[in-house]
C-alpha cells in the first residue's frame, strides 16, 4: 500500500495504519543535498554580529570565525530559495494536509557545533526526517510533531547539526479526516504564551496588571525578556522592579496576512484585519514586543509615545498592550509591512 493510500485509510479510521504510514517517513531524506549559496564570508559575519549586538573579537577580520549560532544561516536559500531540493518532507506535509492537519507552527530547534566555520569555507548540507510523533493534543489543536535533522559540513568536514521541530496540526475545534476534532482553544482565541519556570513570575505580574522587569542582583542591570542569568555579569541573583508604563515605538511592522480572528481590531467589534506590532522601548531602557493600539495601523510611527495598558482578551488571558498617547500625522521614519 502506498503512503498516500495508507494515510487515507488511517484517516478514515484505521489509526494503526495511519500511524504506521507516518512513521514510514522517519529516516527518509527530507530534501536533496544542498550547497550554501555563498561561502562563509566576513561581510555576512559582520552583518550578523551587528544585528545581534555581538562585539566579541573572535568574530572580527579575515582570520576570525563565524558565530556558532550562524550555523543554519549558511544553508538558507534567501528570497529565491534553493532549486531542485524537493524531497520526502513535502510529501509528508501534503499527506498531513489531506488528513486535515493544515496549520503549522515552529516549536523549537537544537544545534550541535563540531568545528568553527571560517571565511572561505564552502558549506554543504543534507537533511533527514528524524521523527514523526504520534498524534498529540495541544492547546493549538491536535497534530503531529515533525523533527528534521540537518547535517552541515564545511569543505567536506562535519561542522554541526541543526534539528528543527514543527507541529502540523488541525486548529482546535476543526474536524480532521480521521474523525477526531482537536481540543483546546477555539480558532477565535489568542494563542497561549509559553509559560515556564524562567518567565512564570512575569506572567503572574501581568495577570495582576503589573509589568515586572528583572533587575540583576550583581550589577543592577534591568533586563527583558526574563532570563535565568545576567548577560552582562553572569550573576544568577535578581529581583524585580515594576515598569512605569511609558514608552516609545522603537520599530514596528503592520501585519496584513494571514487574517486571524483572534487578532480582530483590538478596540472591539472589528473583523480581523491589519494590526500593528511594535518593538516598544520602555522609559526604563529595555524593549519588548506588543501590539500598538488606539491608532490606525498605518499611522503608527517610530518615536511615537505610547502608554502601557492591560487588556483581558478572554477569560484566561491578560496581555500588556501599548496605546498611542496621541494620534500623529507627522512624517517620520517608516516601519515595515508584514
Amino acid at each position: 500500500m502506498s503512503g498516500d493510500a495508507a494515510v487515507r485509510e488511517g484517516a478514515a479510521g484505521d489509526t494503526a495504519g495511519y500511524e504506521a504510514a507516518l512513521g514510514a517517513f522517519e529516516g527518509r531524506r527530507a530534501s536533496a543535498p544542498g550547497v550554501g549559496k555563498d561561502p562563509v564570508n566576513e561581510a555576512m559575519i559582520r552583518h550578523w554580529c551587528e544585528a545581534m549586538g555581538d562585539e566579541h573579537p573572535a568574530y572580527r577580520g579575515p582570520d576570525g570565525v563565524a558565530p556558532p549560532t550562524m550555523l543554519q544561516a549558511w544553508t538558507m536559500g534567501g528570497l529565491l530559495g534553493h532549486s531542485g531540493r524537493s524531497g520526502a518532507y513535502e510529501e509528508l506535509s501534503a499527506l498531513l494536509d489531506a488528513a486535515g492537519y493544515t496549520a503549522i507552527v515552529a516549536t523549537d530547534c537544537e544545534q550541535e557545533y563540531l568545528r568553527p566555520l571560517r571565511p572561505g569555507d564552502v558549506v554543504t548540507f543534507d537533511s533527514v526526517i528524524e521523527s514523526v510523533s504520534p498524534r498529540k493534543t495541544t492547546k493549538l489543536g491536535a497534530g503531529h510533531f515533525i523533527t528534521t535533522r540537518m547535517d552541515v559540513r564545511a569543505n567536506g568536514e562535519p561542522a554541526g547539526t541543526h534539528r528543527f521541530r514543527v507541529l502540523k496540526y488541525a486548529p482546535a475545534g476543526r474536524h480532521v479526516a480521521n474523525g477526531k476534532s482537536g481540543k483546546g482553544t477555539s480558532g477565535g482565541r489568542r494563542p497561549r504564551p509559553v509559560v515556564n519556570r524562567d518567565n512564570a513570575g512575569f506572567w503572574a505580574g501581568v495577570a495582576a496588571h503589573k509589568l515586572l522587569l528583572q533587575r540583576c542582583g550583581g550589577c543592577g542591570t534591568l533586563r527583558f525578556p526574563w532570563l535565568p542569568g545576567c548577560n552582562g555579569c553572569g550573576s544568577t541573583r535578581w529581583d524585580t522592579v515594576e515598569a512605569g508604563g511609558a514608552g516609545t515605538v522603537y520599530s514596528y511592522v503592520v501585519m496584513h496576512h494571514p487574517p486571524f480572528p483572534a487578532f480582530a481590531a483590538p478596540e472591539g467589534g472589528g473583523a480581523a484585519g491589519p494590526y500593528a506590532v511594535g518593538l516598544i522601548e520602555l522609559a526604563e531602557g529595555v524593549r519588548m514586543v506588543s501590539n500598538v493600539i488606539g491608532v490606525e495601523p498605518d499611522r503608527v510611527r517610530i518615536g511615537m509615545p505610547v502608554r502601557l495598558e492591560f487588556r483581558r482578551v478572554d477569560e484566561e488571558l491578560v496581555l500588556p498592550l501599548f496605546r498611542a498617547e496621541a494620534p500623529t500625522g507627522a512624517a517620520g521614519a517608516e516601519g515595515g509591512e508584514g
